[in-house]
């Protein structure tokens, strides 16, 4: 059946792309029930979120109804995973119904997540269990409320159906909502089919799409290579500024937009410490926490092969060109880095030495185990007078005084009032992120059919930087036995 609860869907992609598709219908599930829908997401996309909550709605975001005007397909890309390149991986269960102009003008992707095997399944019964798909809705919002671009959940919904995983689980179908699902993977599998005219239609459509700018540059290709660095360079700075783990940062899960995607067996970092993995597959750590710059610089090295026939016609020229923009990713990182750390830390003006300040103090944080997220939040007390929450989780030794000098010195250099300061860092540095021990409890608790703690949870983690009284858990790491033995899984 069509329905309308989704108007307007548009195929750009599609029509521009063939040959990187192939179309696809979603799989009708028994019992479809609407478990989360996200009702400011649904109105700045100009969706009626009454009419999303009618069973013909439901049915729409199952994949039991498809919109009219849809024309659903499931996108094929390649990809590095772990390091490793599989030339043919794609939409395996997954489907983009379309694309809609959004309230303010912007294209975006309507995607369904869990909507059935595909001829890109290689194996897997293109089903969703319930709780990852609740865990991406719940780590996406996070991510959006903290500022990171990131895809978005629109809705998950229940399809009355139980499913293989470690036991029998219950299914469910993410709607996800993204500036566009093209992936450093679409470039490597446009690459393979060994047709350039394919890969420049893939770039064209791109730069279009997400970096106007560079299609009138001098050398368009090597313009839009360097705005991609740029964008990833910014995302994966915001991503370590706030203590985020991705734990499969594959070629295949990186955006061309920049914006954070597939938010599988990722989590937020506890106790600062660079090595830190929580993916159950990350044997050898390669995406652990202070490794994600690197594995970008490498990921977008494998975007810039890609590109080399379109940056020159010489081939030594190309690689040229395409190294000098690849070598400035570390300057790009750093520079979203340090600008993300002045604000954290409360400056007003970047100084001599603030290298030396931001470094110093993540080595009182690795040295004391301290939580990062709470650290931050603590500095701000310690400018309202309450310095105990932050001896508390640093100590009160030379080291520590030495660096608070340096801070207040810093601090006192911008003639700022102090309160004022606290206000703003507590504006740039949250109370609330989805914790491992509080997302798991939520999880397990929707896995019988409690939604309640899920909801509480959504809501705190969605308004990150404003106290709620009696939510001190929440702002808590996860005890240490948690910690020791907590692993994230991908879902599938």
């Amino acid at each position: 059946m069509t329905v309308a609860a989704i108007p307007g869907l548009e195929h750009w992609f599609a029509q521009e792309l063939p040959g990187l598709f192939v179309e696809w219908q979603p799989a009708a599930v028994p019992a479809p029930e609407l478990v989360a829908l996200n009702e400011p997401l649904a109105i700045e996309l100009g969706l009626d979120p009454a009419s999303l909550r009618t069973p013909e709605g439901v049915a729409t975001l199952a994949g039991n109804g498809v919109p009219a005007g849809a024309a659903p397909i499931a996108m094929a890309y390649a990809g590095h995973q772990f390091g490793n390149y599989s030339p043919r991986l794609g939409d395996g269960r997954a489907l983009l119904l379309g694309e809609l102009l959004d309230t303010s003008g912007r294209r975006r992707d309507v995607h369904l997540k869990g909507s059935g095997r595909t001829p890109f399944a290689r194996g897997g019964d293109g089903k969703a269990a319930l709780a990852p798909m609740l865990r991406e809705f719940l780590i996406a919002e996070a991510m959006h409320a903290l500022g990171v671009r990131t895809t978005r959940a629109l809705a998950v919904v229940a399809t009355g159906e139980r499913i293989m995983r470690d036991g029998m689980v219950p299914g469910a179908v993410l709607t996800r909502v993204a500036a566009s699902h093209i992936r450093v993977g679409t470039f490597e599998y446009a690459a393979r089919l060994g047709d350039p005219t394919i890969v420049q239609r893939l770039a064209d459509h791109s730069m279009a799409r997400h970096h106007p700018q560079a299609a009138t540059a001098d050398q368009p290709y090597a313009a839009f290579l360097e705005s991609v660095i740029d964008a990833q360079a910014a995302l994966v700075a915001n991503w370590m500024l706030i203590g985020f783990i991705h734990g499969v940062m594959n070629t295949d899960n990186m955006t061309i937009s920049g914006e954070g995607i597939d938010y599988g067996p990722c989590a937020f970092m506890d106790r600062y410490d660079p090595q830190t993995v929580f993916s159950s597959i990350d044997h050898a750590g390669r995406y652990a926490y202070g490794n994600q710059p690197n594995i970008a610089q490498w990921n977008l090295a494998r975007l810039a092969e890609t590109l080399l026939p379109l940056i020159a016609d010489d081939p030594d020229a190309a690689v040229a060109t395409a190294m000098a923009q690849l070598e400035r990713f570390p300057d790009r990182f750093q520079h979203h880095w340090q600008a993300g750390m002045l604000a954290k830390l409360g400056l007003a003006s970047e100084g001599k030495g603030d290298a030396s300040l931001f470094h110093s103090l993540l080595d009182l944080l690795l040295a004391q185990r301290a939580d990062y997220t709470g650290s931050f939040r603590a500095l701000s007390q310690l400018l309202r007078g309450d310095d105990q929450p932050l001896h508390a989780m640093l100590g009160s030794d030379a080291p520590v005084d030495e660096w608070l000098a340096a801070w207040r010195l810093r601090l006192a250099a911008d003639g700022r009032d102090p309160l004022a300061v606290a206000g703003e860092m507590d504006g740039v540095n949250p109370l609330y992120v989805p914790r491992n021990h509080q997302v798991e409890r939520v999880l397990e608790a929707a896995n019988v059919g409690e939604l309640g703690p899920f909801r509480e949870l959504l809501d705190l983690v969605t308004h990150p930087f404003h106290e709620r009284p009696g939510m001190e858990a929440f702002a808590e790491p996860a005890p240490d036995a948690f910690a020791r033995t907590h692993q994230t899984f991908c879902g599938t």
